[in-house]
C-alpha cells in the first residue's frame, strides 16, 4: 500500500484514490516570463517522479499542470522586452517544453493556459459573489478570508496572526481597498495599456490564485485525489486555493496535499529562487552538464528534503549514473553468450530486490531507500556477468526490472547495437595482434577506439566496451 505524507493532516496516510486503479493529480506549473531555474526544475522531477511510480504501480495518472500566462511580472517583463504579453507567453511555453524533455519529464495529460479559462474563471468569481465570499472594490474583486472557517488550515497558521502582505502579488496600494489586509484578490482592474479581458465588474485580468482553483476543478471535478507542488506555495497560493474552491462548491477540494522541498545552494544552504538572484536556469546548464545526470541528481533524493546544488554534487550523481550504466552494459554483453532456462538462485535474489524497492517507493516515495535497491540490483548484475553460464530467463529478468526501476526515476539508458563492421573488424585485427604479441599494434587499435569513445575491457568472457 502506497503511503503518503499530507501537509494538510501532518502525517503519512495510506493513499485511498476516489476511483480504484485512478489517480487525478493537479499540479502548479510555472508563471511564463522566464527560462525555469533548477528550483523550478525540482518541483517538475519530483512530481513526474511521483506520477512514473503510480504508473509502475499500474494507476492510470490523469495529471493537470497549468501555466500563468498573465500576471504582473508578466506584463513588466513583456513591457522590458518591447512585446507582448502572448508573445512573451509563447517564447517561454516553447522553452519550458524543451527544457523538460531534455530532463525526460513526460508532458502532463492537460496542460491548460489561464488565458484560455477566462470565462470560467469569471464564473467561478461570480459564485463566490453571489455567496458573499467576495466583494467588489474599484473594479477588483476580493475574497473574504476570514468569512472560510478552515483558512490557515493547511500552513498551520492562525488567522488572526496573519499579516498583511502575505501574497508577493499584492502591493500596499491595494490595502485601503480592501475590507480586511488579509483578503485577497480574485480579479484585478486593468491599468492603462495592460491586457485586460471583460468581466461582469469592469475590465481586468485574473488573480493568481484563483487561476489554479478554476483549472484544477475544470479538469478534476469538485474533489480529486492529489494536489502538489513547492513548499513555498503552501501559503498564500494553496491555502486560497482551499478557501476559494472550498467555499465556491461545498466540497473537500484535494484529499492529499504533497510539496516538496527547495533546492539550496552556496554555503548557507539560501533557497534559491529568481527573486534573490542566485538561480542557474535549466536552460545554460543542460549545455554545460548532461541532461540525464541533472535529472538523476533531483530525482534521487526524497520529493520533501531539501536538495544542495553544487559542482561536487552533480558530479557524484555523474558517477553513480556512470556505474550504473556499466552495470548495464555489462550484463548486456552476455547477451550474446546465454544458456536456456532461469537461474533459482539469482531469481530468488531478485524476488527480494523487487520487494525491498516497492516497500521503500511506498513509503512516501522514498527514492534515496529505493536505490539503495536499485545500486544492490546492479551489484548483483555485475557479479552474474562474470558467471561462466549465464542463464536467458534470468538475464532478461534482472535487465527488464533494472530498465523499469530507472525508468520511474526519469533514467534510460539504451542498450548499445553491435559495432559498426568497421569497428568489429579493428577487434578482429587487435585480437589478432596480442596473439602475435605485436602490443604495438594492439595499443594502437585500442587508442583508435577510445578516439571515438570507445572504451575496452579486456575480461574472461572476451573484450567488451562501453562509451565514456
Amino acid at each position: 500500500m502506497i503511503q503518503v505524507y499530507n501537509t494538510l493532516t501532518r502525517q503519512k496516510e495510506i493513499f485511498k484514490p476516489l476511483t480504484t486503479g485512478v489517480v487525478n493529480m493537479y499540479v502548479c506549473g510555472p508563471t511564463v516570463y522566464n527560462y525555469i531555474h533548477i528550483g523550478n526544475a525540482r518541483s517538475a522531477i519530483a512530481f513526474d517522479t511521483i506520477r512514473r511510480y503510480f504508473e509502475f504501480r499500474h494507476y492510470h495518472v490523469n495529471y493537470v499542470s497549468n501555466f500563468t500566462d498573465v500576471d504582473d511580472k508578466m506584463i513588466k517583463q513583456a513591457r522590458r522586452d518591447g512585446i507582448t504579453v502572448p508573445e512573451l507567453a509563447a517564447k517561454f511555453i516553447k522553452a519550458f517544453d524543451e527544457d523538460t524533455a531534455a530532463l525526460n519529464i513526460e508532458p502532463a495529460t492537460v496542460r491548460p493556459r489561464a488565458t484560455e479559462n477566462i470565462p470560467d474563471i469569471v464564473a467561478f468569481i461570480q459564485v463566490l459573489l453571489d455567496k458573499g465570499y467576495a466583494y467588489v472594490a474599484a473594479g477588483d474583486v476580493y475574497y473574504r478570508a476570514r468569512k472560510f472557517a478552515h483558512y490557515g488550515e493547511l500552513s498551520d497558521q492562525n488567522i488572526d496572526q496573519l499579516e498583511q502582505g502575505a501574497s508577493e502579488h499584492t502591493v500596499d496600494e491595494e490595502t485601503q481597498r480592501k475590507e480586511d489586509p488579509i483578503d485577497f484578490a480574485l480579479w484585478k482592474a486593468a491599468k492603462p495599456g495592460e491586457i485586460a479581458w471583460s468581466a461582469p465588474w469592469g475590465q481586468g485580468r485574473p488573480g493568481w490564485h484563483i487561476e489554479c482553483s478554476v483549472m484544477a476543478t475544470k479538469y478534476l471535478g469538485d474533489t480529486f485525489d492529489i494536489h502538489g507542488g513547492g513548499q513555498d506555495l503552501e501559503f498564500p497560493h494553496h491555502e486560497n486555493e482551499i478557501a476559494q474552491s472550498e467555499a465556491k462548491t461545498g466540497q473537500k477540494f484535494a484529499n492529499y496535499w504533497l510539496h516538496n522541498g527547495f533546492v539550496t545552494i552556496g554555503d548557507d544552504d539560501e533557497k534559491m529562487s529568481k527573486s534573490l538572484g542566485n538561480f542557474v536556469t535549466v536552460h545554460d546548464l543542460i549545455q554545460q552538464v548532461d541532461p540525464q545526470t541533472l535529472r538523476f541528481f533531483m530525482a534521487t533524493t526524497q520529493y520533501r528534503r531539501p536538495i544542495r546544488y553544487s559542482e561536487a554534487t552533480l558530479k557524484e550523481a555523474a558517477n553513480n549514473l556512470q556505474k550504473l550504466r556499466i552495470a548495464l552494459d555489462n550484463l548486456s554483453y552476455r547477451q550474446k553468450d546465454v544458456a536456456a532456462g532461469l537461474d533459482p538462485e539469482i531469481e530468488q535474489q531478485l524476488t527480494k530486490l523487487t520487494a525491498a524497492f516497492i516497500a521503500a517507493m511506498d513509503d512516501d516515495f522514498n527514492v534515496q531507500n529505493g536505490m539503495t535497491e536499485v545500486y544492490e540490483l546492479a551489484k548483483l548484475m555485475n557479479i552474474y556477468s562474470e558467471q561462466q553460464v549465464v542463464r536467458e530467463a534470468t538475464l532478461n529478468h534482472l535487465l527488464s526490472s533494472f530498465t523499469m526501476w530507472l525508468q520511474i526515476f526519469g533514467v534510460s539508458f539504451q542498450p548499445k547495437a553491435l559495432l559498426a563492421a568497421d569497428i568489429e573488424q579493428l577487434l578482429q585485427d587487435r585480437q589478432t595482434a596480442r596473439a602475435n604479441k605485436d602490443y604495438q599494434r594492439s595499443d594502437e587499435i585500442r587508442d583508435l577506439l577510445k578516439a571515438q569513445g570507445i572504451v575496452l575491457e579486456d575480461t574472461a568472457q572476451g573484450t567488451r566496451w562501453r562509451r565514456k
